[in-house]
This record gives structure tokens, sequence and C-alpha cells, in this order.
């Protein structure tokens, strides 16, 4: 091969290389540029074309990510938030269609007066303040007795029994003698005597008017009524004090009733009341609570009330039972739903609000007052809202099968927000710093999480003193805009 020849060759050479280089420039160049758009291009596909928001972890819905990959809370990827869902990731999305399958059915948060009217069942009793005792002053025999018994009725001077009482005689034989001498103030003092003695000012006047000795004595009824009591009888020996009979006038009676535990708050003293019996129909009668009695009925966890009505013709008689209710004042408006939309766990209560675009959000409520068919609403909604009345339990299903948590109540009748929830399980410390911690936990089921290793930030560096690698902890967690964040841990036991 000639020198010609060589040169030829070589700078063929170097001219393919030269070609080849450019095209992997080129190539290198062209990668750069378009794999980043085949990937998006790649990744619209696999979500049908549809715009990512953001990505979460359904455990801690409240932190978003800009791209996919691992959740920095425990061992899941994360999940993508479209643009046409609407809403937030504390929110459950269901299709008009299945909601309407589903039976889902809302009302209003209204505002309005509750009716504070309480109605509950009350039994005719006597009115013990009309209670007269029938006594014996002096000691005596009881010589004849009027043909009465217990539980009849009498009217107010009706005749008991008649006594004779031996020491009297020489009382007013003492006063007689003495009236006769004239001396004034001999005849007042023996007049004192006859009434220390025992003897009604009646009798006095008629033994002095009489000048006769008055040693017999009626024994009368001081007012009508029923007789609860009779405990004499011909030829008794009597002593002073002995008591006769028992007399309750039934001028008024006393209604007990029942208001149930509940209710209880929207009774009070002086409130006006009307008694409707079942033996008049058709004739209530008016009467106003006089007392509110300090002890519960612990059969029924009811608050007993005694209520006076009048009883001028004395047709009502103890024992009848009535039909009560206590007229209420109207009060301020307050926040009502429907009492069949609240979910009731135990420890707290629940509704489901209704948004836009088929939206549902759990909300925690404080519940007031139940008013007939409505709840008092005191924090955690507001006017106007639209809330689930049917089928919300299915929905709040749905909501714990994603793991959404409820929002703590805190509306805008509460003057401040609630503080947030402390979610607690048992946990052994793995690794720990100044600022996170290392947990093996068991799962926190109010949040519906199951149990895993994961790393959190304490709320206080103060929280590890005295704790090491391998303890044995209660931890509690509370739900932040990071996450969730340790606010206890407690050592419970020896390391592992």
């Amino acid at each position: 091969m000639n020198t010609r020849t060589l040169k030829k060759t070589l700078l063929s050479l170097i001219a393919v290389i030269l070609l080849l280089a450019a095209g992997v420039a080129a190539g290198l160049w062209w990668a750069g540029n378009q794999a980043p758009a085949m990937m998006e291009a790649s990744t619209e596909g696999a979500h049908d074309g549809r715009t990512i928001l953001y990505w979460y972890d359904p455990m801690v819905p409240q932190q978003k990510f800009d791209k996919p990959g691992k959740s920095p809370f425990m061992d899941m990827d994360l999940v993508p938030k479209y643009a046409d869902e609407g809403g937030d990731a504390s929110t459950v999305k269901i299709d008009p269609g299945v909601a309407q399958n589903l039976g889902v059915r809302l009302a209003a948060v209204k505002r309005g007066v509750i009716d504070t009217d309480v109605r509950a069942t009350g039994i005719v009793d006597f009115n013990e303040r009309e209670l007269a005792i029938v006594q014996a002053r002096s000691g005596g025999y009881v010589e004849r007795v009027a043909r009465l018994a217990p539980s009849d009725v009498v009217a107010a001077g009706a005749f008991i029994a008649e006594l004779l009482v031996p020491e009297w005689a020489a009382l007013q034989q003492e006063y007689l003698a003495l009236k006769a001498v004239g001396d004034t103030v001999l005849e007042d003092a023996a007049r004192e005597r006859m009434r220390l003695g025992g003897m009604p000012d009646g009798l006095i006047r008629e033994v002095s008017a009489s000048g006769k000795i008055q040693n017999r004595i009626s024994m009368t009824a001081p007012r009508g009524g029923v007789i609860q009591t009779l405990e004499v009888r011909p030829g008794m020996t009597l002593m002073a004090g002995q008591t006769l009979a028992r007399i309750n006038g039934i001028g008024t009676v006393w209604l007990d009733v029942a208001v149930p535990e509940a209710q209880a708050g929207a009774v009070r003293a002086g409130q006006t009341a009307e008694a409707v019996f079942a033996a008049f129909p058709g004739k209530p009668v008016a009467g106003r609570v006089t007392a509110l009695l300090p002890t519960l009925d612990d059969g029924a966890r009811a608050l007993r009330v005694r209520i006076e009505l009048p009883n001028k013709d004395g047709r009502l008689r103890p024992g009848l039972t009535a039909q009560v209710s206590l007229k209420g004042g109207g009060g301020e408006p307050v926040l009502l739903v429907p009492t069949e939309a609240v979910i009731r766990t135990g420890r707290r209560a629940l509704v489901i609000v209704a948004e836009a675009e088929g939206r549902y959000r759990p909300v925690e409520v404080t519940l007031g007052a139940e008013a007939g068919s409505d709840s008092v609403i005191l924090s955690g909604l507001d006017e106007g809202q639209s809330v689930v009345a049917s089928g919300q339990f299915l929905i709040d299903s749905e909501a714990s099968l994603q793991g959404i948590v409820a929002r703590a109540a805190g509306g805008a009748d509460s003057g401040m927000a609630a503080p947030p929830a402390l979610h607690e399980a048992d946990a052994v410390i793995e690794d720990m710093s100044a600022g996170y911690v290392m947990l093996a936990h068991g799962p926190f089921k109010t949040l519906s999480m199951p149990g895993m290793t994961m790393e959190f930030p304490l709320a206080s560096p103060k929280l590890v003193q005295g704790l090491k690698v391998g303890d044995r902890v209660r931890v509690g967690v509370r739900e932040a805009d990071d996450g969730l964040l340790v606010e206890k841990l407690d050592k419970t036991g020896g390391a592992k």
C-alpha cells in the first residue's frame, strides 16, 4: 500500500468516527429533551389524561407531595389527587346515581327556637302541707266515738270522739270558787291554770258563762279532708299528747311527676303545668311546679317534680294518673339538625356534611339537647350547610376505609376551636433523636391505621428524656399540617 492510499484510508476512518460521534451526541440530546415529555405522556396515559394536582398519603391526607413515590410516613405508595375530583383528601366522592341508590337524603342545618315543653306522667298524692293531727291535750277516757274509718272524707268541725277528763273537774271547781269571791287577780290565775291543763278557750268560756263543771269534751275535725289514721275506740284510756286521728285536706293535691333525666334541665320551680286525667277527658287542670325534689328515681333515671293542683270539687284523689305538659318559655335561636342525621360512636358525635360535586365530609360536632325530632348543635356546623339524614352510615364506613378522619368540632358558635384529638397506641422505640423518634407501633384504632414501623416528629425534645432505644411506651399523636406529631410518650414497661 502506497502512502497516498494510506492517507485516504485514514481520512475515511476519521470521517466515519466523526459521524458516529455526531450521531451519539444527537441521540443523547434528543433523549434528554424528549424523554420527560414521553414520561409525562406515559403518566398521563396511565391516568387517562386526567390532571394530577398532587400526591398524598391516605393516612395523612393533610400532607401534599408534588411527585409520586413512597410515603415518608409508612410503607405504601402515594395516591394521586386529580383536579376533576374537587374537594380535598378529607372528603369522599360518591356518584349521584350511587347516592340515589343508597337512599341518601339531605337536610339543611337551620336555626330556630326549640320547643322546651316537657311531657311526662304523674301520680296524684296528698298535699302534706294540709295535714292536721287531732290529739288529746290531757289524759282521760274515751266515752263515745263517731262511726268513722280511715279513708273516710269528713268536713271541717265533724264529730270524732267524746272524752272524759277527770282532772279538769278540780281545776274548774277552783276557778268557779275564786270567781264567786270576786278577786279578779285570783280568778285570772285560776283561768290560766285551766288553760295550762289542756282546756280549749271555748270550754273555758262555757264554764265561766254557765257556772257548771264541764269535764267532757267533744273532739272535732279541725279541717275537712280524708281520715288517714283513726286510733281511738270507746273505753280507751288516753295519755296527754296521744294522737287520735290524722286528717289530710284535699283542697289542693300534689302531682308527683317523673321527668326524664335528659329533659331535667328544662324544668324549673314556678313553671306552669297542665295535667290531663284519663278519668276526666277533655277537662285539663292547670297548676304550677312547686319543688324539684333532690333525689332521682333510680329505677327510671328520672327527676321527681312536684306540681300543685287545685281540687275545689274534690274529684282529684290520690292514686289517679295524669299526662303532664310542663310549659317552657322561648329561648335563644340555636342550630338544629335532624336527630337521625347524627352518628353516635360512644365517645363523640359525627355528621356527614354534603358538599358540591357529590362530595361528603365527616365532621365531629358537639351536641346539645334534643327537641322533638331535632338535635341542638353547639359547635361543628354553620347555618345553611347540608347534612346527610339517611344513608350516612354507609358514607361514614367508606370514609373510614379511605382513612379519612372527621374534622374536630369547632364551628362559628363555639367561640374557639376544639383541641386536636389525641390518638394512642402501644409502641417500642427503635431509634430517637432530639426532634424525631422511630417507633414500631401497634394500630391507631381511632385513625384506622395499622401497626408498622415509622418515624414521627416530636412536639418537644423533652418527650424522650429518660427513654432509650428498646423501651416500651404508650404513644399519643395528633394530626398536624405536617402529618402525625407525637405529643405523649409514656413508658409502660421494660425494654423488649
